[in-house]
Order: structure tokens, then C-alpha cells, then sequence
């Protein structure tokens, strides 16, 4: 199992070093294992160069199986944990940047009350990095901006909110833009690889790759303050607003209806044996949110 572990950190990275620091030992140490699991097998599972490492078509099979190992092997684990009543142990789940913020406090508050022995580990990343850390079993589950269309996962939904718009605070008093005033103006938008940046994008009809004046920030606060800084006009999720605005000369609005919003919610492998676990869990959520005392906003 070590042997496993350790070839498929290193086939994952394809660094020698970066691999090793991955498995916290030296990377004289991780050669030294690698040089073994061949000699097991009687065929080489990298080609080694210079600067990085490429696989043999061998390397490439047994990288897969391992994968497969490492996972049922973690799912083993978790059966374990799932026979406790309440749950215990390590719960490992990712979570978007246009959340974390902003409701990662309220969510480990509420666990954490209904299960004081769970040791949580969240990750933060973008929904395509924490999908893919979930079919690779890195992840139990992940909460995430649905529906994330993934045929294995199972979604649980939590709640919805709106987006609001974002635009110094010297039009405050000017009309609130419609969808199609937005597009003529100078909207700040996150960087690729962000739902939320879609999420903007669909609701302005806007093409991602239609060549516009846009500037674009790496996190909702960055874009706030380029927005009281007089740059451009941005949307944000309703949950940023005390948060985000409240250090900047900005406005909020609401836009007319029908307003954009989106769904927040948890996926995980529906074959997980945490998954009643993980229901129970996002019930606790959702009466959590449901008695959480309503803002008032300007």
C-alpha cells in the first residue's frame, strides 16, 4: 500500500520532488521506493528525466488501478466511520472561493455543535479542481454552486440566493441597469475557472470569449474594491455584501426581476458510505440557514 501511495502522488504530480514533499518524505527516499515497486514488478513504470518524470504505458495502467486501490481502500475507512453514532473522525470536503468566505464560518459552527469529535478539513478550489478531487477520493464531498451535471455524484441542494449588483457609490441614486444596460457597461468580472464568472456572464448574455473592454479580478473583495475605486460595475452573490462592501465607497442594488441567483449545495460520489451521513449533514444546514436571522440591505 505504501508502494501504491507513493507511485501515485508521484504519477499525479510528475515531479520527483513535488511528489515527495506530497508524501512528507525526502525525494532520494521516494526514488529509493520507486526503484523497489519495479523490481517487484520486472518492468519499469517511469521514464526519468532531467527535469520531470513520464510514464511508461505500464506506468500509465497500473497509475489507474492504483487510483482504484487507494480509493476502495479510503472507502474502507469510511465505511468504518459511518457505523459511528455520531460521526467521527476526518471529513474532508472542498468548498468554492464565492462561498468560503462568506458561509464557512456558519457551516463548520453548525457541524461542529451536532458532531464535536468530526475533525473537518476543508479545501478551498474551484468547482472543476474539486470535482476532479472527488472522483480521485482526495475529497468526501464538496460544496459547490449546483447543478453540477456530474452522473456519479449525488447533489444535495441547501438554498438559493440572488446576486446583486455592485457600482460606486456615486450612483446610488441612478436607475439600477437592466441585463442589457450591463452589457454596454464596464463589468468586473472574476478570473476563468470561477462558476460565478459563468454565472455573470449568462446573466448579461455575454460570451465568455466575446472581446470586450473587461477587467478582471482573483476574488470577489478585489473586485469590490476596483468597483470603489470608479473602474467598472460588478455582480456578487448576496452573501458577500457584508463582508465585501463594507470597507469600500460602493452601492448595492437589487436588479429587476427576473433577479439572477444560484443554487449552493453539497455533492458527493453517491457510492461514499458516508452518504447518510453527509444527508444528515445537509439537513443540519438547512435548518441552520432557515432560523440564521435575515439581513436588511441598502
Amino acid at each position: 500500500m505504501r508502494h501504491l501511495k507513493y507511485f501515485e502522488s508521484l504519477a499525479r504530480h510528475g515531479h520527483f520532488g513535488h511528489a515527495a514533499a506530497d508524501c512528507g518524505i525526502s525525494q532520494p527516499a521516494l526514488s529509493v521506493q520507486m526503484k523497489d515497486l519495479e523490481e517487484i514488478l520486472g518492468a519499469p513504470l517511469v521514464e526519468r528525466g532531467a527535469r520531470q518524470i513520464r510514464l511508461t504505458s505500464l506506468g500509465e495502467a497500473f497509475a489507474l488501478r492504483a487510483r482504484d486501490i487507494l480509493r476502495s481502500v479510503d472507502e474502507l475507512g469510511d465505511l468504518a466511520r459511518a457505523s459511528h453514532s455520531p460521526l467521527v473522525g476526518r471529513l474532508r470536503f472542498g468548498v468554492i472561493p464565492t462561498v468560503a468566505p462568506y458561509f464557512l464560518p456558519q457551516f463548520i459552527g453548525a457541524i461542529t455543535r451536532h458532531f464535536p469529535k468530526l475533525d473537518l478539513r476543508p479545501r478551498e478550489a474551484v468547482t472543476q479542481r474539486l470535482i476532479e478531487d472527488i472522483m480521485d477520493g482526495d475529497l468526501d464531498a464538496a460544496i459547490v454552486a449546483l447543478p453540477v451535471s456530474e452522473p456519479s455524484f449525488h447533489e444535495e441542494v441547501w438554498f438559493q440566493e440572488e446576486f446583486v449588483l455592485v457600482r460606486p457609490v456615486r450612483d446610488a441614486e441612478k436607475p439600477v441597469p437592466d441585463s442589457e444596460k450591463l452589457r454596454e457597461m464596464r463589468l468586473l468580472l472574476l478570473e476563468e475557472g470561477h462558476c460565478f464568472r459563468d454565472q455573470a456572464l449568462s446573466y448579461c448574455k455575454l460570451s465568455s470569449t466575446l472581446p470586450r473592454d473587461v477587467m478582471e479580478g482573483s476574488s470577489l473583495s478585489t473586485l469590490v474594491q476596483m468597483v470603489g475605486a470608479g473602474i467598472g460595475v460588478t455582480l456578487i452573490p448576496d452573501m458577500a455584501v457584508p463582508i465585501d462592501t463594507r470597507s469600500a465607497p460602493v452601492s448595492v442594488a437589487r436588479l429587476a426581476s427576473p433577479r439572477p441567483s444560484r443554487t449552493i449545495g453539497m455533492v458527493w460520489r453517491k457510492t461514499n458510505p458516508l452518504s447518510d451521513q453527509l444527508k444528515h449533514i445537509s439537513e443540519i444546514v438547512r435548518r441552520a440557514r432557515a432560523n440564521a436571522p435575515e439581513r436588511t440591505q441598502g
